[in-house]
């Protein structure tokens, strides 16, 4: 035990060192050190022994006497609260604890101590620290406060130590409350039983300081926090508050805090609500209230109250989705008429609901079953509420006689969701077996829920579990995995796509003879539209197998209504018609059956355009919803489904007219191409075939003798059909291209395109900013007179302190120097300098140029510029100079100025001043300024003194002219004060700051030679400043003062990334020697200059120098942290919110240019004012959602402690976490969710904590995640900004403006999302992360621009949108969280805000930025993770329903820009395939060369053109068109072009073919076999290389196997096809197929770093040989084994669904050995079957001979000779055989590799055969040489990759060209890639 107490002091010492360290600034590495940070939660939570113990450290170096006595108090607490230590860490902090104490002893040097005065001790300490630190003083300021109601003039910093003094001193009180029950009654314990009752009774001032809270403190009044201040909060706090008419709460009920009773306190009791929920939504509401009472009308501030308005604004918005509910299901609210209700009543609900929804948990996922909860509890309510004492509600009852409203209400739900939830299998298991969120919460869609009944019946099937296999039904939709859905969702394009294809085939057949008999056949159309809506009723009925049980009668009753409508119908008009063509070869028929089709298809097309228009027109629609007749709303409910959902998916007439006008010329243009090019062009060739005598097949044909040669006319036409279907796509992407560069271009977008555009449209951007500044126009324009001059300069006062904070920031982000800071920012502008003072990089070189030209004023006039510069240099010297001198000096000064005005005046300033001289005139100026700049010193002022004297000689003796000269020297007063020698002999120094601004501003202008048109340099700086700059010409609304705007909410979910990188991590290298410092270095050198010069090291400074000063070392970790995707960067960029709502508040209080305060000043004030911080909290709010904070803190990972880092460095930063507790000895936990703050000591600490029914994360983890902490955000909108995003402050200065668009007009509906433009910051480091970016960019500005408006189907594609928050949580959240089916929970919030009937716009005035992956691997498995994302879209309900309940145009503008996009992008490969496979079946058949024998067609026709169009798309012309035209729009045509050739040589056609191969694997993988998961991609620095093995198993089977198969059929074709134009028909006819085949067979080695060196090539090899050889087994991984990755790529086979369409897919690989055999010389013509069956003979012995080698026995044995032995003689046969078959037979040497060209397809056929059914497999042993068989093809798919690029790896200049097509975007900005791809080891080395 000594021993465990010697190592525990060591500890102990180390710890209190590092705690030390850190107090003084030179620790960083660990934030929660010391015991103060180290209580374990079992302690912390019931007693304040960390506060205690904080204490004790505080004054340890006052009294280490009094620390020694809390520290002792502390372990006396932590002894009694668990005695035998039974809590988790307990006993090592008390073990520690007690270390500590014997220390504190030990100080003491042996020093007795009497404990009996302790308490007189602590007594007299706590007296003297009060009066100390004036706590008395304090406290009676603070009643004085209290009572004027106005605002405070404490700075921040005092605040800070006020907090700290009150924390120590409630500690003291607390330790004194505790040690006086055993003091003397009489003496010292009197006196503190006297000063506790006093504390108890008057001063709230300890207990409000220290009380926990989030933003507003509600439960005692603080001083430090002016937010208590403002009259809307006081309004709300009244508006809440209990009055007389309430029931009356017992009279023992406990108020927590200081605070008076209120409506939360009466509901807590009722229902039983967690008090931490209580307190959340208690501050929740009033904040709510306090902005709807603001943005109506800031109340007077003598006696404050909410309107009535802004209460009735709050009730009908909080509850409108329950007031639809309700009408929904036609049940009574729970009030009757909104007039009916007092306002106490109103927010009884509203707060009801808020209670509701703030413990609701996963519940949340449900917003009508909180509708349900709500509605019987509010019902509950409206009783309690009528008696006169409070009573405790029946339905929350639980077994003690208390209540609990999340025992009782929430946790039977969570239950039989958390049922549910096991039965997914993780995910695995199908979406039919288990019911997910959508289906629980639809429950509550039909009156059938109130058989739950209130309390609710445990026994009833929605809460009932699943038993054993026996499930419970789904609700109403069944998410079959099929890609039926496609057709079932969409079923309406699909018909219009098929009538308009048989349409224009039937004109085209017809030859456009357009007479009766050509009508007659296209009234085949009615039959097909009715087959087509039989099939779509027939998929209704089948896919909604698995929900009869659970749905509405009604549901079920319209699906088989419509089943056996379109049966029938579909049978009677397939009847009539065929009726139609008998009569219509009848020529004496009365066509009775004609006149009857017609009328049936005529009365049945005029009812569907009826009901299309009541349905459907926005002009018709109010028609239709107030049409209550049962005969109506019949017809309506049968023409399409009521949900909750959906109803109203209406747009204006002027909307809807804009996206029909769209669609009918991409539809116009889509037909025409179709007709023209793809259908008439195949009419002669098909009728010529159909027309051919019968001719031998050069095959054994089996279908195609006797009709028609069918299978040839099949493959001519599939290509075409397939296309058809597909190139809707690129007229899309065509026209929206078009429309969204023209609406850019109105927009402005480009306005600003360059650094020189902002240099000369500056003096413009001062007059638009006031657009954000509204009222500070209006109160600067008061005081500043009409003068153009003067206007100019209150624009310009107003305009500089943005623009310099916005410079500021970018100094801060080391994109530029101190030097380039001073050219950027802008004077105040305050000052009596009488002109505008512009930013220096706009006058730089100005007045240089201005004296070389010697020129007159008016031509100095014509540059604007020039003459502001002339101007403030002449009235800056006339000011200093003024300033310096007095007395003589200043007569002097004065004279000289006189004359030289009035020489202007008159015109004759070249005669008054030799301006020859004026050059050394300018010279001897700034020596003199040169040394004011300086701080002033005895030398400083001498030599300053002379330099004003040679001043004054250089301008009397130079440059006067000499009448002038001769006035002045025989001025009697002058000359007498010049020859006394006092002249000039002492002078002012500048002290007034406008002056020392003035001094400061005009030396730099005087000597900076150099333009300063290139500032700034860094290109990121120019983007942002252009940008910001550029959105000041855009249309934004005007902004609200701060007092008044929208407040809003940013929310960040983060699991386990990196938050701040450590000082480890930026050292460890890469296998290249590369680390993440030394990369960045050479990436950013200018950035990294900037960084040195910042913290005041010079360039030569090293890593080493740095870790020396703690300081420098932590500030040079976030340095690298803000050039990564990590948590630090996005929390220090969405924090600029606060800092810009800081200034503006600060800026619209102060009244500008009212008082005296300078606005040079005015950065450092905001930052320092109280009040500006606090409007900035009432608005702002910045919750972090952490779910393993909690789990990293006990596990003291250091990401918990860069976290507590975060909270430090930004007060305002919330961090919401899951907690979790073992409860109990089954292993059971309870879980909470919890929202903390960083401490007055830099400690967390907690302010809310909420349980959970338990485990959160039933579904996908993100949204999960959201989900418990979204109860912590506050304001009416709320920004979903992701964990590798980044802000800036000149666009946070415009998130007023956005938030106003929230109250604009954008359609009949307002706005619930709004789109925000994101900027990808990865571009540069690149050519891959450049063409991701701009693809990303393209997306996120031409494609949403177009989706927003006039498509009006944009949804929310990720982050950074902001939604309309109340909207939201009141409707289900931001985000939905089913497993796997909402794996893209993002899009899904736009789905559902749609079809809520909400509005989602788009804004590109103001942008965030946003992290991509930048290596080939991250953007394939990003790309893999949105492709499967789509694969599950296509299986949701959200999908179908919007399909199904949008109109026609707009379906279509849904379809083609979700899951369209990716249907069309895999139609793309899979027309390759079809045209390739039709091609081969007609050169394997001989059906080429007899066509064209017989038919003299030619093989490269107008047919051959059609079916090469589509290859188009794969070289990315036309998906490239709105790249092109963003491009354009936003950097003008040269740069575009430029930037697009540069693309090319870059090879982006490449990269963008591959990833159509990505795209198209895992969307169509994950619709066949689900699989879709989150792929993590990672974010780190380095391109570094990739091994080839790693590549190999990336991409095998997404993209090479596949790439074998085209390129085999090409083989196949040019061998065996036939065309007249021989080899350059082959070429044109494949060439854009062998592109495909190149990109994804070596695009991942083309992209590649160090792909092509040679050493990399050797090491890539070894590490392929050895991973392809090595076996598996247990716990080995794919990385490791080839066996294991093997295993793992089959797990996606599963079902025995998927194992028959896995199986049907596998038999196209068996034509190629049916086609080869008969085009063997061998088997000559004979086309019989039996060749066939001696194929496969061959191939079983080549199988046996493969086998027979391939054996080796496992254990050494005398069969291995006899083995190797049988091995030799099989060869020599093997061979001798073949050799006499080629001899002796028509067997050639082509004939064997045409065997081996059709064997292998064969065997991979087998192969994929053998792995889809390998449990049958295993049964009959053969798995093991299933298995050998595979490795030996992915064997020699390897080295057929690998030989290339092994072959190119041995020219160098292949490996340097590489680089500089991976890095050009590097290479142009002059940096160092290829030290960094050399690496850096040998520069270490030598």
């Amino acid at each position: 035990m000594a021993r465990v107490y010697s190592n525990w002091d060591r500890l102990v010492r180390a710890t209190l060192r590092r705690e030390q360290l850190r107090d003084s600034g030179q620790g960083h590495e660990r934030v929660n050190s010391g015991l103060a940070g180290a209580v374990p939660p079992s302690l912390g939570r019931a007693t304040n022994i960390d506060a205690i113990l904080q204490a004790a450290d505080e004054i340890q170096a006052e009294d280490p006497n009094v620390a020694r006595i809390l520290c002792e108090q502390a372990y006396s607490m932590a002894q009694n609260l668990d005695p035998n230590s039974d809590g988790r860490g307990v006993l090592q902090f008390k073990t520690g604890l007690m270390s500590v104490i014997k220390q504190k002893l030990a100080k003491r040097d042996g020093a007795s101590i009497n404990r009996d005065r302790d308490i007189e001790r602590l007594w007299q300490f706590y007296q003297l620290y009060k009066r100390r630190h004036r706590v008395d003083d304090i406290q009676r300021e603070e009643q004085k406060w209290r009572e004027s109601g106005t605002a405070f003039s404490s700075n921040v910093g005092e605040i800070l130590k006020m907090r700290k003094v009150f924390a120590t001193l409630r500690a003291l009180v607390e330790v004194l409350e505790l040690l006086s029950r055993d003091a003397d009654p009489n003496g010292v314990g009197r006196s503190i039983r006297e000063e506790l009752g006093r504390i108890k009774k008057a001063d709230a001032t300890l207990s409000a300081e220290l009380t926990p809270y989030n933003i507003v403190p509600l439960e005692a009044q603080s001083m430090t926090n002016a937010i208590s201040v403002f009259p809307e909060v006081r309004g709300a706090i009244q508006a809440i508050r209990y009055t007389e008419h309430f029931p009356k709460l017992p009279d023992d009920y406990e108020i927590s805090g200081q605070r008076d009773a209120d409506m939360f306190d009466l509901l807590e009791y009722i229902f039983g609500f967690q008090k931490d929920n209580v307190r959340n939504q208690r501050e929740h509401l009033v904040l709510t209230l306090s902005n709807a009472q603001s943005q109506l009308g800031l109340p007077s501030p003598n006696d404050p109250k909410i309107d009535e308005k802004a209460v009735n604004e709050v009730f009908l918005k909080v509850l409108d989705n329950y007031i639809k509910w309700c009408k929904y299901l036609r049940i009574r609210l729970v009030y009757n008429k909104l007039e009916a209700i007092n306002r106490d009543r109103k927010l009884f609900l509203v707060s009801l609901y808020f209670l509701i929804w703030g413990e609701a948990a996963n519940v949340r996922f449900l917003p009508e079953c909180i509708c349900y909860i709500f509605h019987n509890m509010a019902k509950e309510l409206d009783a309690k509420l009528d008696h006169g004492e409070a009573v405790r509600a029946d339905s929350c009852l639980i077994e003690n006689g208390s209540v609990s409203f999340l025992d009782r209400v929430i946790s039977p739900i969570y239950a039989a969701m958390s049922a549910e939830t096991l039965r997914n299998n993780n995910g695995k298991a199908a979406h039919s077996e288990w019911r997910n969120y959508d289906d629980f919460n639809e429950y509550f869609w039909t009156p059938g829920c109130f058989e739950l009944s209130w309390p609710m019946k445990t026994e009833s099937k929605f809460l009932t579990g699943p038993k054993g296999r026996k499930r419970t039904g789904k609700s109403s939709f069944v998410e079959h995995r099929t890609y039926l859905h496609l057709f079932r969702s969409f079923h309406r394009l699909w018909i219009f796509m098929v009538i308009m294809f048989q349409a224009l085939a039937i004109i085209a057949f017809r030859k456009e003879h357009l007479d009766k008999d050509t009508f007659k056949i296209l009234l085949s159309a009615g039959a097909t539209y009715a087959i087509m809506n039989f099939i779509e009723s027939f998929l209704d009925v089948v896919l909604m197998y698995g929900a009869y049980s659970m749905a509405r009668g009604m549901a079920i009753s319209r699906v088989f209504i419509k089943f056996f409508w379109w049966g029938l119908g579909s049978v009677f008009v397939v009847y009539v018609y065929v009726q139609v063509l008998q009569e219509r070869n009848k020529r004496s028929s009365d066509e009775f059956f004609y006149r009857l089709y017609v009328l049936v298809l005529g009365i049945y097309a005029a009812v569907r355009l009826i009901f299309g228009l009541l349905v459907k027109l926005p002009a018709c629609h109010a028609l239709s919803e107030m049409s209550d007749q049962s005969f109506f709303q019949f017809f309506k409910w049968i023409y399409q489904e009521r949900y909750f959902v959906g109803r109203g998916l209406f747009e204006n007439m002027s909307d809807y007219c804009r996206y029909v006008a769209f669609w009918l010329i991409v539809l116009a243009s889509k037909f025409t191409f179709a007709y023209f090019l793809q259908i008439k062009p195949l009419v002669k060739p098909t009728k010529t075939i159909i027309d051919l005598p019968s001719f031998e097949y050069s095959w054994h044909d089996i279908v195609s003798k006797s009709n028609d040669h069918a299978l040839t006319i099949v493959s001519l036409w599939a290509p075409v059909v397939c296309i058809y279907l597909m190139d809707i796509h690129i007229w899309y992407t065509l026209l929206s291209a078009i429309i969204g560069g023209v609406m850019g271009a109105k927009a402005r977008l480009g306005e600003i395109s360059s650094i020189e555009m902002v240099h000369k449209r500056f003096e413009s951007f001062q007059k638009l900013l006031p657009r954000t500044l509204s009222l500070l126009l209006v109160s600067f324009g008061q005081h500043a007179s009409q003068d153009g001059q003067d206007m100019n300069k209150a624009y310009a006062a107003m305009f500089s302190p943005f623009w310099n904070e916005i410079i500021k920031s970018l100094r801060e982000e080391d994109y530029i120097s101190n030097r380039e800071m001073d050219l950027l920012s802008i004077p105040s502008n305050t000052g009596s300098l009488g002109l505008v003072q512009w930013p220096l990089f706009l006058l730089c070189s100005k007045p240089w140029s201005a004296r070389s030209r010697g020129v007159l004023w008016r031509q100095i006039c014509d540059d604007e510029y020039m003459a502001y510069a002339v101007q403030e240099c002449y009235y800056s010297v006339q000011n200093i100079l003024n300033s310096m001198v007095d007395g003589v000096g200043r007569r002097w000064v004065e004279r000289v100025f006189m004359e030289i005005s009035n020489s202007i005046q008159e015109g004759s300033l070249a005669i008054t001043l030799n301006l020859k001289k004026l050059q050394l005139v300018v010279s001897r100026f700034t020596a003199l300024t040169g040394l004011l700049i300086r701080n002033e010193t005895p030398d400083l002022a001498k030599g300053a003194a002379k330099a004003m004297f040679d001043f004054y000689e250089v301008v009397t003796h130079d440059l006067l002219a000499e009448n002038l000269r001769d006035q002045l020297d025989t001025w009697n007063i002058l000359a007498r004060a010049r020859n006394e020698g006092s002249l000039f002999s002492t002078i002012e120094w500048p002290r007034d700051p406008e002056i020392i601004e003035q001094v400061k501003r005009l030396h730099l202008l005087l000597t900076v030679k150099d333009a300063a048109a290139n500032v700034p340099k860094n290109l990121e700086a120019r983007r942002r400043l252009e940008f910001f700059t550029n959105s000041l010409f855009m249309d934004m609304p005007q902004a609200r003062p701060v007092a008044e705007m929208v407040p809003f909410s940013v929310f960040t979910p983060y699991y386990s990334e990196t938050v701040i990188y450590s000082s480890s991590e930026l050292r460890s290298e890469n296998e290249d020697g590369i680390s993440t410092l030394f990369y960045l270095q050479k990436i950013f050198p200018d950035e990294w200059e900037n960084f040195l010069e910042r913290i005041g090291r010079s360039d030569s400074t090293g890593d080493v120098d740095l870790q020396e000063s703690a300081t420098d070392a932590l500030e040079l970790r976030f340095w690298v942290s803000f050039r990564g995707q990590t948590l630090a960067r996005t929390v220090r960029g969405m924090m600029y919110y606060r800092r810009a709502l800081m200034l503006q508040s600060f800026l619209e209080r102060r009244g500008l240019g009212v008082d005296d305060v300078s606005l040079t000043n005015m950065p450092r004030g905001f930052e320092a004012s109280p009040e500006a911080r606090a409007q900035a909290d009432l608005k702002f709010t910045y919750v972090v959602s952490c779910q393993i904070y909690g789990q990293q803190k006990q596990q003291k990972k250091p990401e918990a402690t860069d976290i507590a880092l975060l909270l430090q460095r930004f007060e305002a930063l919330r961090v919401a976490f899951i907690h979790s507790e073992d409860v109990g000895v089954e292993g059971k936990k309870e879980f909470y969710s919890k929202l903390v703050k960083a401490d007055i000591h830099g400690k967390d600490q907690e302010i809310y904590s909420i349980k959970l029914p338990g485990d959160p994360k039933l579904g996908e983890g993100k949204p999960e995640n959201q989900n418990h902490a979204i109860v912590f955000t506050r304001g009416e909108a709320i920004q979903t900004i992701d964990m590798n995003q980044d802000n800036y402050l000149e666009e946070a200065i415009k998130m007023r403006n956005l938030l106003e668009e929230f109250h604009g007009k954008h359609g009949i509906r307002r706005p619930t999302i709004l789109g925000v433009r994101e900027h990808v910051f990865t571009g540069s480091v690149s050519s891959l992360a450049w063409f991701m970016s701009n693809q990303e960019t393209s997306f996120v500005t031409l494609g949403q621009r177009v989706l927003a408006y006039p498509l009006k189907v944009r949804m929310h594609y990720g982050h950074p949108d902001v939604f309309d928050r109340v909207f939201h949580i009141t409707r289900g959240g931001i985000s939905k969280a089913s497993r796997v089916i909402n794996i893209s929970e993002d899009i899904y919030a736009g789905f559902n805000s749609t079809l809520r009937q909400g509005n989602i716009t788009h804004h590109e005035y103001i942008q965030v930025g946003k992290g991509r992956d930048v290596g080939l691997n991250q953007i394939a498995l990003f790309e893999g993770k949105v492709a499967g994302g789509n694969g599950e879209q296509v299986l949701s309900r959200d999908v179908y329903r919007i399909g199904q309940l949008f109109d026609f145009f707009r379906m279509m503008s849904f379809y083609f820009t979700t899951v369209g996009f990716y249907v069309c992008t895999m139609m793309t490969v899979l027309t390759v395939y079809v045209f390739l496979y039709g091609r081969v079946y007609l050169a394997f058949s001989g059906s080429d060369r007899a066509i064209s024998r017989v038919a003299k067609l030619s093989g490269n026709t107008a047919l051959d053109a059609a079916l090469n169009a589509q290859f188009l798309v794969q070289i990315g012309v036309f998906t490239a068109v709105p790249m092109v035209m963003g491009f354009i729009l936003e950097l003008g045509l040269l740069k575009a072009i430029f930037s697009f050739i540069t693309m090319q040589f870059q090879l982006c056609s490449v990269f963008f073919t591959f990833s159509l191969g990505t795209r198209t694997h895992y969307f169509g993988r994950t619709i066949l076999h689900g699989g879709a998961k989150y792929r993590a991609t990672g974010r780190g620095f380095v391109v570094q290389h990739i091994k080839f093995a790693d590549n190999y198993r990336l991409y095998s089977r997404s993209h090479f196997v596949k790439a074998f198969e085209v390129a085999l059929l090409l083989i196949v074709y040019i061998a065996y096809g036939y065309t007249d134009g021989g080899a350059v028909s082959f070429v044109l006819l494949t060439i854009s197929s062998w592109f495909l085949v190149i990109s994804w067979l070596f695009a991942p080695y083309i992209f590649n770093p160090s792909g092509f060196e040679w050493q990399k090539t050797v090491e890539d090899f070894d590490n392929w040989v050895s991973w392809l050889m090595y076996k598996g087994g247990v716990g080995v991984k794919g990385e490791l084994s080839w066996e294991s990755w093997w295993e793992e790529e089959q797990m996606h086979i599963q079902t025995l669904r998927g194992r028959i369409l896995e199986t049907i897919l596998s038999l196209r690989f068996f034509m190629f050995q049916y086609g080869v055999v008969y085009k063997l010389n061998l088997t000559g013509k004979d086309t019989s079957l039996a060749i066939y069956g001696y194929s496969w003979i061959v191939l079983v012995a080549v199988v046996l001979l493969f086998k027979l080698f391939w054996y080796s026995p496992r254990k050494s044995s005398n069969i291995l000779l006899a083995l190797r032995f049988l091995q030799g003689v099989v060869s020599l046969t093997f061979i001798a055989l073949i050799a006499l078959a080629i001899a002796l037979t028509d067997l050639s040497i082509p004939d064997m590799f045409a065997c081996v060209l059709g064997f292998i397809p064969t065997g991979w056929a087998i192969l994929s055969l053998a792995i889809t059914w390998k449990r049958l497999i295993k049964l009959f042993g053969l798995w093991e040489t299933v298995r050998e068989f595979g490795r030996i093809y992915d064997a020699a798919m390897g080295m057929l990759i690998f030989a290339p690029i092994a072959l190119l790896s041995w020219f160098p200049f292949i490996s340097t060209f590489q680089s500089r097509l991976l890095f050009n975007q590097a290479f142009s900005r002059g940096l160092e890639i290829s030290i960094i791809l050399a690496g850096n080891r040998a520069n270490v080395e030598t």
